[in-house]
Parts: structure tokens; sequence; C-alpha cells
């Protein structure tokens, strides 16, 4: 899937989602960047972790599970990265 086809498409929602979602479960348990920090943060994170994914082609098309997981991952990784910089 090309770039732009992806952000096009519904796997980029998916992945913006599950992005919003461990935005808000960061905002409960750790308090640095506050609650809508971490929601912002969460949803570039679930976009970038959804382009990265999608540029190795791994994403299946089609698939709910994963573009969640990519955004999960990609929100994960970079609450992480804010976090350790923000320290």
């Amino acid at each position: 899937m090309e770039y732009m086809e992806f952000l096009l498409s519904v796997d980029s929602l998916y992945c913006l989602i599950a992005g919003a979602i461990l935005g808000v479960v960061a905002g409960q348990l750790i308090k640095g960047l506050g609650m809508v920090g971490n929601i912002v943060v969460g949803i570039i994170g679930g976009l970038l972790g959804g382009v990265v994914f999608n540029a190795l082609d791994v994403l299946n098309v089609g698939d709910v599970a994963d573009p969640l997981i990519a955004g999960a991952i990609g929100a994960i990784v970079l609450l992480a990265i804010v976090g350790v910089v923000k320290r």
C-alpha cells in the first residue's frame, strides 16, 4: 500500500484510535506530560507506527488487528522516547 493510500485508508484510523487509547492509559499511569499531552503523543506515535509497519509491508489490508497492533507499538515507543527525553 502506498504512503498516501495508507493515510487515507481506514487502517490509519485504527492506528490513530490505538494510539489515542494508549495515550489515555499513559495519562493515567504517567503524569509527566499530562492527559492531553499523552493523548497527542499517543496519536502521533500510532500514526507513525502504522506508516512504518506499512512501509515494511507488514500490515494485511482489511485486517483490523494489524493496524491496531502497529498503532499500539508506535504509540508505546514514542511515549517511551518522549518520557525519557523529558526527564
